[in-house]
């Protein structure tokens, strides 16, 4: 499944070869012309254009030289009546990919862009980051393509190398841990262990003699001594998730670890000193936090040395796609299937607003495979709310219902773009007729 822009003038000749495409899985932009190609190019990420050569407002060439000048990646080929044929010479010497001679059997062209694509998959495996990980965690890669995550990536080749302390912002499902294994993975202390523990999920006291152990006899239920992840992950990285979690009580111990290195039991005089890297995530806002008297300054500070967030999915959407296919096969051959995902269901998938994020993709995609029938997944086979295009079935991570956070989603949207309906639905990643349908339900009115 690929990304692909359809430049045409003439409507029934762009609609087919559209629509074509779409019945084979594609997710398809149309433009009749130089402008609408260009703004189109301006709005979205493409594998592939596919354009005529000669148009009333421009010609295939401009639309290659905007390619090329805006830095895309996407090959380009130019369809063309046989008087064309020196104008798409001159275009393969600008960088085009191929021409096609137009009113031959579309199937050999369909041929040209099943090529186009694998030649181009082969070519940016590197867009698809596979970091080095612990040996034996079985983490899957990071899958992306989106010039939001490259950015993330970046920051991570950069710091993991040295003992840093970082702080990963992000919704939740966002990855926040996959980016921290990543960061241990690429590092000198990547064959020591990765300890991960979420600050929220156990109460005080639990937490206490988790992170930093506890003696003998330090507490009721305490018959033997036990080592606190810290002196577990000695050598290696020790990953604390939902930080913000964290009693001041405690953000007090942890302190004098990031300070000083060292920790105490519970029920213990003496301090041990360790040699463990610390990378923390949080969805919240710990500046906020700061101000209300629930997250101590000077903790902030040791933490907040490198930081970076990680982008929701609803603002990555060229992820989508990608991580759509990820799972497939992953769940494919977990459950010894071999299912495929049609046009207006990745559709759906990509406009989704996914408030919960790569895990709601996860385990939409599961369910899908689960309980998908025959051998391709269509819009009718995603889950309820999704297969109307409101939503999805779960709930929103903040306890709205996700008709709420797309509403809102879409009226930011709105906003942002002036009330301009077509800009709107380019940036949503739907089609107007989608949009329109949408504002009707929603009860929309500026």
């Amino acid at each position: 499944m690929a990304a692909i822009l359809v430049v045409d003038d003439e409507v029934s000749a762009r609609t087919t070869l559209a629509l074509l495409l779409k019945k084979r899985g594609h997710r398809v932009t149309q433009a009749d012309g130089l402008m609408a190609a260009v703004k189109a190019l301006n709005d979205e990420v493409f594998e592939l254009v596919v354009t005529d050569l000669r148009m009333p407002d421009g010609s295939g060439i401009d639309i290659l030289r905007a390619v090329k000048t805006r830095g895309s990646e996407a090959d380009v080929i130019l369809l063309t009546a046989y008087a064309g044929w020196e104008s798409a010479k001159e275009a393969l010497q600008l960088g085009a990919l191929d021409y096609f001679e137009k009113g031959r059997e579309p199937d050999q062209l369909f041929a040209r862009i099943d090529r186009a694509l694998s030649e181009q998959a082969s070519r940016h495996e590197h867009d698809t980051l596979r970091l080095p990980i612990a040996v034996g965690d079985g983490v899957p890669g990071i899958v992306f393509r989106s010039p939001a995550m490259r950015r993330v990536l970046d920051i991570v080749a950069r710091v993991a190398p040295t003992d840093a302390t970082v702080l990963i912002h992000g919704e939740s499902g966002t990855g926040k841990e996959l980016i921290a294994r990543a960061i241990h993975g690429a590092s000198r202390r990547a064959q020591r262990p990765f300890v991960a523990l979420n600050c929220g999920a156990l109460p005080e006291t639990l937490l206490e003699s988790e992170l930093f152990g506890h003696v003998k006899g330090a507490f009721t239920g305490a018959s033997v001594s036990k080592k606190g992840l810290f002196e577990e992950a000695e050598g290696g990285t020790v990953f604390l998730d939902e930080v913000g979690e964290m009693s001041p009580a405690l953000q007090v111990k942890l302190l004098r670890t990031l300070q000083d290195g060292e920790v105490r039991a519970v029920g213990s005089s003496q301090p041990i000193t360790v040699d463990t890297r610390v990378v923390a995530a949080t969805n919240q806002n710990l500046e906020a936090l700061m101000r209300q008297g629930r997250f101590r300054e000077d903790v902030f500070y040791r933490l907040n040395v490198i930081a970076f967030t990680i982008p929701p999915l609803r603002e990555r959407r060229e992820d989508i796609p990608l991580l759509v296919e990820h799972f497939l096969d992953r769940f494919n051959r977990r459950q010894g299937r071999a299912l495929r995902l049609d046009g207006e269901a990745m559709e759906r998938l990509v406009a989704h607003p996914w408030p919960g994020n790569i895990r709601e993709l996860e385990h939409a995609m599961e369910r899908m495979v689960i309980l998908g029938e025959g051998d391709t997944i269509t819009a009718d086979d995603l889950p309820p709310l999704l297969a109307s295009g409101v939503g999805s079935e779960l709930a929103a991570p903040n306890g709205g219902s996700l008709a709420d956070t797309e509403k809102a989603h879409i009226r930011e949207m709105l906003e942002r773009h002036g009330w301009n309906y077509s800009r709107t639905a380019d940036a949503l990643g739907i089609s107007r007729t989608t949009l329109w349908r949408k504002l009707k339900e929603y009860g929309f009115s500026r």
